[in-house]
């Protein structure tokens, strides 16, 4: 009997570290989501955890992860490794309502510059909120060279916009919210409610359609930026009491905050390629694998997904990890996720905040 009982214990120990084997991460150091053997068809997992309010994530050609903090705090995870180091804290930085440090972008020709570019919100005298994009070269785990080159971004307790990219055409795309004042996103002599696009000195972009930095207008406070591999630009930005909207951006156009929302038309005025009705997502962070554009919900709590060959109503493909605030595809053809529950309005869990990633594959 006890010969039974030893083959026994021991065939259910070896078919546990075959099903552990089996269900690991493909990334390495990333542990599987609140401790549990995920199955190899998610193959989802944490790679950070108890951070504050992360924002924007972007990797350096090394490989390395760098993110921001709300707070003003860039940091860095090592390409292979788990550990959070920080690279610095911006003094500068307010965190004010949805503002503080949010975009951070890695020039395509980091190799020979070392630039990157971060958005942050400021007081520019007392009361005065506003946002700028500054340019740090970064060697050595340090940045140095700090360079404002676009100011006087206006800013609120609200709407700020904030997501940098870097585009196919080597251009930085900056997306501003309205700052509150949705006038300002029909005028396109003021920065506020566009989409910018400059070079990396700041200066307008060779061919942007009003002969400065405005690229589209009529924007009420985007948040997401992704390119498809046809080179077309998709926005994700917060509706008014709900209608969201999944946009199609093109040079010049003007997509309708204030005067239209959802699937409302006038003249001129360019409706969203998807709307989200009366549910509200806040969409933030995009991006695209394999003709789907992924997105992150706030309040929708999740991630999102629509197919941009025939979009239709998004689906929601992860709800389980609440305020979900940045997606970004890594080197490794993975989707990394940041969430937001440390926000003032999630309910954070033990760990929180996160960085998550996934396999896009299995969505």
């Amino acid at each position: 009997m006890k010969k039974v009982w030893g083959v026994l214990v021991f065939v259910i120990f070896v078919s546990g570290v075959i099903f552990l084997s089996r269900n690991q991460t493909k990334t390495g150091q990333i542990t599987s989501l609140q401790g549990q053997a995920v199955s190899a068809e998610r193959r989802i997992g944490v790679l950070a955890k108890n951070l504050q309010v992360p924002w924007a994530i972007a990797f350096l050609p090394s490989g390395d992860l760098v993110f921001t903090q709300r707070g003003g705090e860039i940091k860095l995870i090592a390409k292979g490794t788990s550990a959070v180091t920080s690279v610095v804290t911006i003094d500068e930085v307010k965190q004010y309502g949805e503002g503080g440090l949010l975009g951070i972008a890695v020039s395509p020709k980091f190799s020979a510059n070392n630039y990157i570019f971060v958005y942050y919100t400021y007081s520019s005298n007392g009361d005065d909120t506003k946002n700028r994009v500054v340019r740090y070269k970064f060697a050595g785990g340090k940045l140095s060279d700090r360079m404002v080159i676009v100011d006087a971004i206006p800013g609120a307790v609200f709407h700020n916009g904030g997501r940098i990219k870097f585009g196919p055409d080597g251009y930085l795309y900056i997306t501003a919210g309205d700052s509150l004042n949705p006038s300002l996103a029909q005028d396109t002599n003021s920065l506020a409610g566009k989409i910018l696009r400059i070079d990396e000195s700041g200066k307008a972009a060779f061919g942007n359609p009003f002969g400065n930095r405005v690229y589209s207008y009529g924007h009420r406070n985007p948040q997401g930026l992704a390119w498809d591999s046809r080179g077309r630009l998709w926005e994700t930005e917060h509706g008014n009491t709900a209608t969201d909207e999944v946009n199609l951006i093109e040079p010049g156009k003007n997509y309708g905050w204030p005067d239209v929302r959802g699937d409302e038309k006038r003249n001129g005025m360019i409706l969203p390629v998807v709307q989200s009705g009366v549910t509200t997502w806040a969409p933030s962070g995009a991006a695209i694998f394999d003709g789907n554009l992924f997105f992150a919900g706030l309040k929708g709590q999740g991630l999102f997904k629509i197919s941009i060959d025939s979009p239709t109503l998004s689906q929601k493909v992860v709800s389980d990890l609440g305020r979900v605030r940045e997606v970004v595809i890594g080197p490794d053809n993975l989707l990394y996720i940041a969430t937001n529950n440390t926000d003032g309005r999630g309910n954070p869990g033990a760990d929180d905040d996160k960085i998550i990633v996934l396999d896009p594959k299995s969505l």
